[in-house]
């Protein structure tokens, strides 16, 4: 297997775009990618198009815009995993020689409310939503809740915690000019933000939203050719997985729930195996950019990954752990808190901010000293994508 570099990436920034399409913000992040590494349009020899909003071969309707080059062209949808998973993609095929240049590109305009089909005959969904009641909110709720028993916590502690990470998340977003929302919030603001799902706050919460992010890979060489001296970003492990039967989660009831709980997580499992694909270990990473869904989620996920004991990281966040200029800085962007999520370009953002920080190009916001990275999302039916990249 060849290794795999970034060549280019670009992004669309994230917010509300009023008539634009969906198309304009993906072919906008495409050209940019492409710009960034030094490359022409016909130098891309395949294309992996990810848009959780799927329509109609919206990839070639993207290409087509730019230029048609009769280049092979691959559709995709993968809820929260979307872009993640073309990623992946494009990633195999550069690995595996069938191409040498490939650009993955996400977009999506979300509608303004929170994600689902609620369609009766075209997802189960629906009737979560519709019978039980159960927003997305209400099940990180009902997790958060648990571990805050769990681990003996009271809920003013944990309440304190999940304030402190959204308080972060904003600043950093402040700094971020490709994030949509750029004001830092004061603690006070969250606590007075409307209660959405007890204990979490709407301030808490990220929001759907539009844009686009894309990246274009090669191999190690031919990055160095294109490069003119320039930092090179090898990609170290590009992980995809989804809920084993007993998940926790009851975001989607369905014969696989088990409310005991009793197998791993697919984002502890889909880390593990990301580290061993890298071949390093929770303690070798400078830096995480993480599905902070809300502000719960964070937390959740920073430990199914391994980047602490279990239990732990109430008191890391609380010490500063990770933030800017901690031990192990997270969403150093703002993460979805601030950029908000549309879902087809979500883990390309991540990409795309990662590479900025290890090659040094990350302004204010920048992580001192990071040579490795990790992006991870987790969406719907419990797909889920970890990335690690390597300076």
């Amino acid at each position: 297997m060849r290794e795999v570099a970034i060549a280019g990436i670009g992004m669309h920034r994230f917010g509300r775009w009023g008539d634009k399409t969906d198309l304009e913000l993906g072919l906008d992040a495409s050209k940019k990618a492409v710009k960034d590494a030094g490359m022409k349009w016909r130098d891309i020899q395949a294309m992996a198009c990810g848009k959780f909003t799927s329509g109609s071969s919206e990839g070639n309707n993207i290409w087509a815009l730019g230029g048609a080059t009769g280049i092979p062209i691959v559709n995709l949808e993968n809820a929260c995993a979307t872009g993640g998973s073309a990623f992946r993609l494009a990633c195999q095929w550069v690995a595996a020689g069938f191409y040498d240049i490939c650009l993955a590109v996400g977009m999506d305009k979300m509608p303004r409310h929170f994600i689902t089909v609620q369609s009766p005959d075209k997802d189960d969904d629906y009737w979560r939503w519709r019978l039980a009641g159960v927003s997305n909110p209400s099940y990180w709720a009902l997790d958060c809740n648990r571990y805050t028993h769990r681990h003996g916590l009271t809920v003013e502690k944990m309440t304190d915690v999940l304030v402190k990470i959204a308080v972060k998340n904003k600043k950093n977003g402040a700094m971020n000019p490709n994030a949509w929302y750029q004001k830092e919030v004061t603690p006070e603001e969250v606590l007075k933000s409307p209660m959405v799902a007890y204990p979490i706050r709407q301030f808490m919460i990220c929001t759907p939203d539009e844009g686009g992010a894309a990246v274009v890979v090669t191999t190690k060489e031919i990055a160095k050719k294109f490069a003119n001296g320039r930092p090179i970003v090898t990609v170290a492990a590009y992980q995809l997985g989804s809920k084993f039967y007993g998940a926790p989660s009851a975001e989607v009831v369905d014969l696989s729930f088990n409310p005991i709980g009793n197998t791993p997580s697919v984002t502890k499992d889909t880390a593990r195996r990301a580290f061993e694909q890298a071949g390093i270990g929770p303690k070798d990473i400078d830096m995480v950019e993480l599905q902070d869904t809300c502000a719960w989620n964070e937390l959740e996920y920073f430990e199914e990954m391994g980047l602490c004991r279990p239990g732990e990281a109430p008191s890391l966040i609380e010490k500063g752990v990770t933030s800017l200029g901690g031990k192990l800085p997270v969403n150093p962007d703002g993460g979805l808190i601030s950029k908000g999520e549309p879902p087809g370009a979500s883990q390309l953002a991540q990409i795309h901010e990662v590479v900025l920080q290890l090659k040094g190009n990350a302004g204010p916001r920048q992580v001192e000293g990071a040579k490795v990275g990790l992006c991870h999302v987790y969406g719907g039916h419990g797909n889920s994508s970890v990335v690690i990249l390597k300076k």
